[in-house]
């Protein structure tokens, strides 16, 4: 047995911050962030909270599902900007839900996230434990951002998507999944610092520090193989699948990932023109957005892939 995604769900915040905008508070233009990202906009939350989008996106997801949360057996939330440290993002949903049977927990692999608690829920399911699960990515991003810095603020945005997991005979086929610690320094956000008695140390909050060169090329060289690999466990070739969603990170990289596997560019769906890289959320937002238009049919193949901080990267081949 394995799983298959029956619903899916996102949202977004209200508020719409462009290049333009941008460009009238710090040194950079709409040209500047196009050309070197093929970010046009964002959303960023005004009084919305990880757990308030979170819940927004489920609701549509189980909707979609025809599943009601009192039946929910689990919730998996991929996250690095919960509303709290404690409790976790999935517990806060789960009682917004009011889905009181499942159990529920936060996976932190930033960028990764949403591959990482759709294959946890998976692994779950395949026990016969449980038998349906809600699998989301959601971040605010904003939160942590350091707003005068223009090499970072402006390529990230605010948003949860969401996805229902079914116990079924088909659907995920193979996963692919790693990390290399030791160049995770390319990417990082520090927490507080020691406050207690016995130092003299301030608590300062932290911002992303991102080199952008060297994540640049640990994506477009980590991801082309990962896909092959996945694809290679499920008895797939990259001309099998009808779309790749990579995590919305940088257009660059997607052209580049396409490139290299010697697909079209077409068959890879791009949202990050208006939402940004929303980490672990990019995924399942644009997996709802191409869901929601009507472009998935029955049987088809399709990719999954997120990569990041950590560094980490996660691929699934399923079968919608």
């Amino acid at each position: 047995m394995t799983s298959r995604i029956i619903g899916t769900g996102s949202c977004l915040p209200e508020t719409i911050i462009t290049n333009d905008w941008l460009s009238e508070r710090m040194d950079t233009s709409d040209e500047w962030i196009t050309s070197r990202t093929g970010i046009r906009e964002r959303r960023l939350v005004r009084e919305e909270t990880t757990a308030e989008m979170a819940e927004q996106a489920s609701r549509l997801a189980l909707e979609q599902a025809g599943i009601a949360p009192e039946d929910l057996d689990l919730i998996v939330v991929g996250t690095i900007t919960a509303d709290h440290v404690t409790p976790s993002a999935a517990c806060e949903l789960q009682a917004r839900l009011g889905a009181k049977k499942a159990m529920a927990f936060d996976i932190n692999a930033a960028c990764s996230g949403f591959l990482f608690s759709l294959e946890t829920a998976d692994a779950f399911l395949g026990t016969g434990r449980f038998q349906n699960a809600l699998v989301l990515g959601a971040e605010t991003l904003s939160r942590i951002m350091d707003w005068t810095d223009r090499s970072t603020c402006v390529l990230f945005g605010d948003g949860a998507g969401a996805a229902v997991l079914a116990r079924e005979e088909t659907g995920i086929l193979s996963f692919d999944q790693g990390c290399d610690g030791v160049r995770g320094s390319a990417l990082v956000c520090r927490g507080r610092g020691n406050n207690n008695p016995l130092v003299a140390t301030g608590n300062e909050p932290d911002y992303v520090h991102m080199d952008g060169q060297e994540v640049y090329k640990f994506a477009v060289t980590t991801v082309p193989v990962s896909i092959h690999k996945a694809l290679e466990q499920a008895g797939l070739q990259a001309e099998d699948i009808k779309y790749f969603f990579l995590h919305q990170a940088n257009l660059r990289i997607i052209q580049s990932v396409a490139k290299r596997l010697h697909i079209s560019v077409d068959k890879f769906p791009v949202s990050l023109d208006h939402c940004g890289n929303i980490s672990a959320a990019s995924v399942p937002i644009l997996l709802d957005e191409i869901n929601r238009k009507g472009c998935l049919s029955r049987g088809d193949k399709i990719v999954l892939c997120g990569f990041g901080a950590g560094l980490s990267w996660g691929t699934a081949v399923m079968e919608w």
